[in-house]
């Protein structure tokens, strides 16, 4: 006689927790994967992308400062430089270009690119050098140093006002009657630290000094201890040996306040 043997339900197979971390993981890691492809923001060493993102932040601000320094008198030149071929950056969702505090569009300078969405923050500089083309008073023959400088000494021409950080004399009036502080070559334009103006006396002058006490005017008498430059301060030493700092007025006149 034949027994049935009833049959014995399945048991469930146990799942072990590392695999369920595994498998959670995985999803997650191939979620972030796709989000990436489907906004993946500047990819490591797209160079290209970043100094062009660059260039469109720096007109606006360039076009800022030349309306500020000189509107309509010059003509900008940029040369964008490139960013360093060995940086590999991260990926990034949001790139924010900005202009380094203190830093100033004229001549050598640089744009900074910061990385304020991504896995990885980074800060990278595109280096750029800015030129601005305009009109100038440029020395048509040497100028020796003390010399005062005459109409003859300079003519018009265009250059790169940016090449240095002096301001240049764009007027005559900034600089006809001036003295040559050093030695000046033809083809140099007239620029502010170049000129000085001519001392109202020298050193060893005797000059009046005058003072104001009230309604009472003081005047007396010394000796210079420099030169002096019209609206700037000497040193004089007085009859009785005080020395006392003042201003100097006309090439007879210190004026000292009490």
């Amino acid at each position: 006689m034949l027994h049935h043997r009833p049959s014995m339900p399945l048991r469930p197979r146990p799942i072990h927790l590392l695999s369920v971390v595994v498998a959670l993981c995985l999803l997650l890691t191939g979620a972030q994967a796709r989000a990436q492809q489907a906004n993946p923001g500047p990819r490591p060493g797209d160079a290209a992308a970043l100094e062009r993102m660059a260039m469109d932040f720096l007109q606006p601000a360039l076009d800022s400062q030349l309306a500020q320094g000189a509107p309509g008198l010059l003509r900008p030149e940029v040369v964008l430089g490139q960013l360093d071929t060995r940086l590999r950056l991260a990926p990034c969702q949001r790139v924010e270009p900005y202009l380094p505090t203190g830093t100033r569009l004229w001549g050598r300078s640089r744009i900074g690119l910061r990385c304020t969405d991504g896995p990885v923050r980074w800060n990278v500089f595109v280096p750029v050098t800015v030129k601005a083309w305009g009109p100038a008073w440029v020395l048509r023959r040497p100028v020796g140093a003390g010399s005062v400088l005459t109409e003859e000494d300079a003519e018009m021409a265009e250059i790169d006002w940016a090449e240095q950080h002096a301001s240049v004399l764009a007027s005559p009036d900034m600089w006809l009657g001036q003295q040559a502080a050093f030695a000046l070559q033809p083809g140099q334009a007239l620029r502010q630290n170049m000129v000085r103006p001519v001392p109202a006396f020298g050193p060893g002058a005797q000059v009046r000094v005058s003072s104001v006490m009230g309604s009472l005017q003081v005047i007396v008498t010394g000796q210079a201890l420099g030169a002096g430059l019209p609206g700037h301060s000497v040193r004089v030493r007085l009859s009785g040996g005080r020395v006392v700092t003042g201003t100097v007025i006309d090439g007879q006149t210190v004026e000292v306040q009490l």
